[in-house]
């Protein structure tokens, strides 16, 4: 087999590749004469149908399936014998593929970069620093107590935390746009559903009163005919609702899991949880502050981008779950949730990957077992039979080996962070567990 390589821009290498006639014209004749064992045709006996028959009847497709098999396996052949990483498929064009003739083709593909871990010593770790207070246990489980409850109507003015019915009917320049008129349609004054400044408008108005808004459209507005438009919006009140919430009773109790114990264990429970939260928001905190880290002081590291296209696709078709979508539906999710939404990202976490992969190396990690278990341990304990849990991770390969590598990206964290200057700050607990800022989102 004779291989030659070029590297024709940055990470993109493309090769040449011939194969011997004899490769793949004996393993043509192989096959048929497999396949004439039980060959069934019309004039011949099972079993002896001639090899010249065997050609002109099934020697063309015969020949198709074996060079694709010799093109994919003398790719992965001649990639060995350069000593290179690919990143993603190769793009393989023929050049030669004449019956008795040497096969000859041409594959271009990227490779791995070579990646040179810079140090990393000095840089700077805000690490907040918080406790969970009894007032905070009473404000989650005032929350709690709201999904729970129940909407009842009142008769008063609307405020905001109520639930209002309304119609309305938007317009611009006098001219009804598109999506802005509703009827009977459900608002929480105070959920920010809406554009600034018509929650605002509705607080103070009571059941059959109308009332013509003048709003602006934020300059960030999703619709181009929207976007810093001047508009009206002719709004009628219907109803208002208050919220009652659900009594602190052992019905609320076991809804959330606590069957025993009443009030003193739902708030020992709660406060356990939010204490777990808190701690895992503030690692969270700290580790995604490394990683900027990491990402920053290699700014200069080109990443190929077979790869960010596989991280793009991965991330669309995650959040395209998240908001409800089906395996298998048929829809054109990349009109619907174009590349751009991700791009950023995926280059992010590709070159995140990366740099982690070659930090794992460096520091010569392999993920520590006591902490694999107390993770797993960690997770399980949210559940009703944590040791059922327990043992389905460690007897799913999959899952188990997703939480090694969780364990592993947190040793490098903890390595890094011998060299980090950490200042803690003093916070609430709503802060440290609020996430993180739009451009610090974890990769």
């Amino acid at each position: 087999m004779q291989v030659s390589i070029e590297t024709t821009s940055g990470l993109e290498r493309r090769l040449t590749v011939g194969v011997p006639a004899e490769r793949v014209d004996a393993e043509v004749v192989t096959r048929l004469k497999k396949a004439a064992k039980n060959v069934r045709l019309p004039g011949f006996r099972p079993g002896k149908v001639p090899m010249k028959v065997m050609q002109q009847r099934f020697g063309a497709g015969v020949r198709q399936e074996v060079l694709g098999e010799v093109m994919s396996q003398s790719f992965q052949e001649a990639v060995v014998q350069e000593q290179l990483r690919p990143a993603g498929q190769p793009s393989i064009e023929p050049k030669s593929l004449e019956a008795g003739k040497d096969l000859e083709y041409v594959a271009t593909f990227e490779v791995f970069p070579d990646v040179e871990v810079a140090e990393l010593g000095g840089f700077d770790v805000e690490r907040p620093v918080a406790d969970v207070k009894d007032e905070d246990v009473n404000e989650i489980i005032e929350v709690f107590r709201k999904q729970q409850g129940s909407w009842t109507d009142v008769e008063r003015p609307a405020a905001l935390e109520d639930k209002v019915i309304i119609d309305f009917a938007g317009t611009k320049d006098g001219e009804a746009f598109e999506g802005g008129s509703a009827e009977g349609s459900e608002l929480e004054l105070g959920s920010g559903r809406m554009i600034p400044g018509f929650e605002d408008g509705i607080v103070g108005m009571s059941a059959g009163e109308e009332k013509t808004l003048e709003l602006t459209f934020p300059e960030d507005y999703h619709s181009e005919d929207l976007k810093g438009a001047a508009v009206e919006f002719k709004v009628t009140l219907q109803n208002v609702q208050e919220m009652s919430p659900a009594e602190l009773d052992e019905e609320l109790f076991a809804k959330y899991g606590v069957e025993e114990g009443g009030e003193e264990q739902f708030r020992k429970e709660v406060g356990e949880n939010m204490t777990r939260e808190l701690k895992n928001a503030i690692e969270s905190k700290v580790k995604q502050q490394v990683m900027d880290a990491v990402i920053d002081a290699h700014d200069a590291l080109e990443i190929p981008q077979a790869l960010i296209a596989q991280e793009v696709d991965a991330l669309r078709n995650q959040m395209f779950q998240q908001f409800g979508g089906a395996a298998g539906q048929d829809l054109d999710l990349k009109s619907l949730l174009p590349d751009d939404m991700f791009t950023e990202n995926a280059e992010k976490r590709v070159k995140l990957g990366l740099l982690l992969s070659e930090l794992i190396n460096k520091f010569e990690l392999k993920a520590d077992g006591d902490k694999v278990r107390a993770t797993i341990e960690e997770m399980a304990s949210t559940y009703q039979e944590p040791e059922e849990v327990i043992n389905w991770y460690y007897s799913n390969q999959e899952q188990l080996a997703t939480v090694e590598s969780k364990v592993l990206e947190d040793q490098v964290v903890e390595k890094l962070l011998e060299s980090a200057k950490i200042v803690d700050k003093e916070c609430s607990y709503q802060e440290a567990i609020a996430p993180a800022e739009q451009g610090e989102e974890e990769a």
